[in-house]
């Protein structure tokens, strides 16, 4: 697998980790706390990917509620706080996915991870699972000069590995991590598991797939010997 691909970049919330229940959970308690109505998981797990603010903000459209940016601001700041606290209760690795990238590991293909969540809490959660030393370097949202779906987030980490765009692939599960793949002019392959709210074979990836396991024979097809 080494001779084939210099680096493999990876997504982490929807890709490497379900991490949607513990978020919704936290802006449930946000919700009743101020005297709001909960959502329901299965309506806001598709938007998990998208960020707290955002998040934040769909569950009070929802709701016919609207807030200035001042209003909205420490609300934020409350549901990140609040996140924190359970960020490792219910989030778990997607299945296959430690013994995936032990095996890529092992074989010396390089792993970056290029998240658009915050170093701090990126770290903890890679530590958590025990998986953080699998990775050569780990470019999270504050730690770039652009994020995802801008391409030099990934452009950022291949210069960490010394890796080229066309011997490196991105997997990830949203629009976002196709369009940086494709504005570094990397391959890019998608899972269909994740947090999309659009269809995953809808959004140009080279590949998608089902499970992670599926990921090496995907890498084999994409980048063949020659």
């Amino acid at each position: 697998m080494r001779a084939r691909v210099d680096a493999v970049l990876l997504d982490f919330d929807g890709t490497l980790v379900d991490t949607a229940p513990d978020l919704v959970a936290a802006l449930n308690r946000l919700l009743e706390e101020t005297g709001r109505a909960p959502v329901t998981f299965e309506r806001f797990r598709s938007r998990a990917g998208e960020g707290a603010k955002r998040l934040l903000l769909r569950a009070l459209a929802a709701q016919g509620e609207r807030l200035g940016d001042a209003a909205v601001a420490p609300l934020v700041e409350r549901l990140v706080a609040s996140y924190y606290e359970i960020q490792t209760e219910r989030a778990r690795p997607f299945p296959a996915v430690v013994e995936t990238l032990e095996r890529f590991h092992a074989a010396g293909v390089p792993l970056g991870l290029c998240t658009n969540r915050y170093d701090r809490s990126t770290r903890q959660l890679l530590a958590h699972f025990g998986i953080g030393r699998l990775f050569g370097t780990v470019r999270a949202g504050d730690r770039v000069a652009r994020r995802k779906p801008d391409p030099g987030h990934l452009r950022e980490a291949l210069a960490d590995l010394g890796a080229r765009s066309e011997r490196a692939v991105m997997v990830g599960d949203g629009a976002a991590d196709v369009e940086a793949a494709r504005g570094a002019g990397m391959a890019v392959v998608a899972v269909a598991y994740g947090y999309s709210p659009m269809p995953v074979r809808s959004l140009g990836a080279d590949a998608v797939i089902d499970d992670f396991a599926a990921l090496p024979a995907a890498l084999e097809r994409l980048f063949p010997r020659g």
